[in-house]
C-alpha cells in the first residue's frame, strides 16, 4: 500500500513451509519474523533485505529498515504477558516489576537480540497504547486491501 506495489499473498500452514518455499525458490520473497529467520541468515542461506521493524535490528545491524525507502512503514510482531482484566493493580505491578526485572537482564536481552527480538520494558499503559495504535493502523490497511473474514 505504501510502496505502491502488488504483492501475492501464498498462504501457508506455518512458517517452516513458508520458509522451505523460499529457500527452495518456489517464492521469491518472505515477510518473516526474525526469529525464524535469522539462523538461515546469519548462515548466509538467506539474504535479508530489509527488517520491517521501525529501527535496524541489533543483530543484523547492516541490514536496513524498510522505512529507510519507503517512509513511516513500520510493522512488528510483539510478544506480551497479560492478565484477566479484574487482576487487582497490586499484582498487575508486581508481576510488571518483575518482568521489566528479566528484561533487564543481559542474559535475557542478549538471549532474545540472538532470536532478532528488540526487548521493550515499560508500564502496562504502554501495551494498551501499542494495541490501539497497532488496531488503527492495521485496520486502515485491511481496508485499503478489501480484506473480508472467512
Amino acid at each position: 500500500m505504501m510502496a505502491g506495489i502488488d504483492l501475492v499473498h501464498v498462504p501457508y500452514r506455518g512458517t517452516t513451509p513458508a520458509l522451505n518455499a523460499l529457500l527452495d525458490g518456489q517464492v521469491q520473497v518472505y515477510f518473516g519474523t526474525g526469529s525464524a529467520s535469522i539462523e538461515d541468515i546469519k548462515a548466509g542461506r538467506l539474504r535479508a533485505l530489509a527488517v520491517t521493524t521501525a529501527m535496524r535490528s541489533e543483530t543484523l545491524p547492516h541490514v536496513p529498515t524498510i522505512g529507510e525507502s519507503v517512509p513511516g512503514f513500520e510493522a512488528s510482531s510483539v510478544f506480551g504477558i497479560g492478565a484477566p482484566k479484574n487482576t487487582p493493580v497490586e499484582i498487575v505491578d508486581t508481576l510488571n516489576k518483575r518482568i521489566n526485572a528479566i528484561l533487564a537482564d543481559p542474559i535475557a536481552k542478549a538471549r532474545l537480540a540472538d532470536l532478532g527480538g528488540t526487548v521493550l520494558p515499560g508500564p502496562p499503559a504502554d501495551v494498551g497504547k501499542l494495541i490501539a495504535d497497532e488496531t488503527e493502523k492495521w485496520g486502515k490497511v485491511i481496508k485499503f486491501a478489501g480484506i473480508k473474514p472467512e
